[in-house]
């Protein structure tokens, strides 16, 4: 399969080599495995790793998958290739560095706030530097480079991922997404606007005005019954978090139970799901292979 690309490329037999000069044009592009490097606001630099299977075409379709808080964007990359190759999809999977995004607040919580746990007016950042806002550019970018015709593209993240995935669909309602899989949160932005952001809407840019749509979205909540550790590392517990529930599994539910009957008190649709995988804890490697499944089947 050919490509014809427009970005800066590595190798794909060594991910270690990265071409830093100005964008190039490739004539022939090898399917398989590799990176990218795309410029975001801000001049930031961003890793991005892919994975093409070699039955590709322009109608290919394309998955973004998010990151942990290890920012083991590879890893996430790698653990999706069999997918990948089963479902014939695009995986894309953009690095959100330590360096480039500091911290839950820069990752996790969108860099919607200078300080997301303390948000005010006056540490609002502008949209155009959320992290939430570099997805649908770079989905552009790479339906232009790789002259795909998709119109939609479908979200796994899990862990810190899915904490961005489901803030994302929160956040970027008029996204390009068709089905988002947020996997084993830590914890959530409730759908409730008398609890201030970011355990829910309140102070946030976000009003309950358009809780109809985003209800209508092909958002599933994904959990391994054994992701039921309170100690579990990086776990947040205060107040606010822990009256979610006291580990993933449980403020899962929560989450999902939350919208669901906030959902039938205002009537519409709701498209939302709850997905409890039976024997699973939180490894990401597991998650992604009943991610993938949920998407494509």
């Amino acid at each position: 399969m050919l490509f014809y690309l427009c970005f800066i490329m590595t190798s794909c037999s060594d991910e270690s080599d990265v071409i830093t000069n100005n964008p190039v044009i490739l004539d022939e592009f090898t399917t398989g495995p590799g990176f990218f490097e795309y410029s975001s606001f801000n001049n930031k630099v961003m890793r991005v790793f892919y994975h093409i299977p070699s039955n590709a075409n322009t109608n290919t379709q394309i998955l973004f998958v998010f990151h942990g808080n290890g920012r083991n964007a590879k890893d996430y990359r790698d653990a999706m290739v069999s997918k990948a190759n089963q479902y014939g999809c695009i995986v894309m999977t953009p690095e959100f560095s330590q360096s480039n995004f500091p911290g839950g607040d820069a990752y996790n919580l969108g860099n919607v706030f200078i300080d997301g746990d303390n948000p005010s007016p006056d540490t609002l950042n502008s949209e155009a530097e959320w992290a939430f806002s570099v997805i649908e550019p770079l989905f552009d970018f790479i339906k232009q480079s790789l002259n795909n015709s998709t119109s939609k593209y479908h979200i796994f993240g899990h862990s810190a991922g899915g904490q961005f995935a489901h803030r994302l669909v929160m956040f970027k309602s008029s996204g390009r997404f068709d089905k988002i899989v947020a996997s084993a949160s830590g914890w959530y932005t409730d759908i409730d606007v008398s609890i201030a952001f970011p355990y829910g809407l309140r102070e946030s840019p976000l009003g309950i005005s358009s809780l109809s749509s985003l209800f209508e979205k092909s958002l599933m909540i994904q959990v391994g019954n054994l992701d039921n550790d309170p100690n579990a590392a990086g776990l947040r517990h205060n107040e606010y978090a822990d009256a979610q529930g006291l580990n993933r599994f449980d403020r899962a539910q929560h989450f999902f139970n939350k919208a669901s009957g906030l959902s039938s008190s205002i009537g519409g649709e709701f498209h939302w799901e709850l997905h409890i995988n039976q024997g699973a804890d939180h490894n990401y490697e597991i998650a992604s292979q009943y991610a993938a499944d949920l998407i494509f089947n």
